[in-house]
């Protein structure tokens, strides 16, 4: 596909761990390139797996980086399993594998969520960085005891940070299988429910799309799966050798969201 292709996206729908920013260090060219988007009367949106912070973090941590935000900037895997549990089972009380923020965010959106294991329903796992042995324990105890919905927030293996990378929820989930044989039904990134709930947010069509990301299996594969425009940036997770062994390939990959600005200009 013609790299001009993004002259015609009118919504922009970023990653932002390993695409706008890694760790807690913004790349220089993130804030050029919102304010670019902006100017051109375009639209963009951040669109996350993480499920270890509520879109009120969200929105102060990219305040501290210093990028203005409101709620409504953000499509998040948090979001996206909330709606789908409102849709498939909404009076279900949920034991939560996540952060403190994650069960807040599903409490917020009416849930109940219970630490008492008869009472639960539907067993729900975020990206945990407040993981526990107790909670890996509850999890495999009511996966080999009870037939029960199993939900994840997304199958992303590793989060990356300034120093490398760590365990995300699908590492988690991978151990919980070891130990259990049972497997989630996956809701963020690579499924396309973020993507259409982001095109149906702002009225535009998958044409006029485009997804941005550092992951093929997730962020690109999202956008595919979406039949949007997919745009692979090569300063995260993905090398040029796992780009090569994939099956799904980008539309159009670029070495930072950098190139971004040239295309569009």
């Amino acid at each position: 596909m013609e790299k001009t292709v993004l002259k015609n996206i009118k919504l922009f729908l970023f990653d932002m761990d390993g695409t706008l920013y890694l760790g807690n260090q913004l790349y220089d060219f993130t804030k050029e390139l919102l304010e670019l988007i902006k100017a051109q009367g375009k639209q963009y949106l951040f669109m996350t797996n993480n499920s270890s912070k509520s879109v009120e973090d969200y929105v102060i941590k990219l305040e501290k980086l210093g990028i203005e935000a409101t709620k409504e900037d953000f499509i998040t895997s948090s979001q996206a399993t909330a709606m789908y549990l409102k849709e498939t089972c909404p009076n279900e009380k949920l034991y939560v594998c996540g952060t403190r923020s994650f069960i807040k965010e599903l409490e917020l959106n009416g849930f109940t969520v219970t630490q008492n294991l008869d009472e639960v329903d539907c067993i729900v796992m975020g990206n945990d960085t407040e993981l526990t042995f107790k909670k890996l324990d509850d999890v495999s105890k009511l996966l080999c005891t009870r037939e029960l919905r199993y939900i994840a927030t997304n199958p992303d293996y590793v989060c990356p940070t300034e120093y490398g990378s760590v365990p995300d929820c699908g590492s988690v989930c991978d151990m919980i299988f070891n130990a259990t044989g049972r497997r989630p039904k996956f809701i963020g990134k690579p499924e396309p429910a973020m993507p259409q709930i982001a095109m149906k947010m702002t009225g535009n069509i998958k044409e006029e799309t485009a997804v941005v990301g550092d992951r093929i299996y997730t962020d690109v594969k999202s956008g595919l799966n979406a039949g949007c425009v997919s745009v692979l940036v090569m300063s995260g997770e993905t090398t040029y050798e796992i780009l090569e062994n994939s099956q799904d390939k980008p539309d159009l990959v670029l070495e930072s969201g950098k190139e971004i600005i040239d295309y569009i200009k």
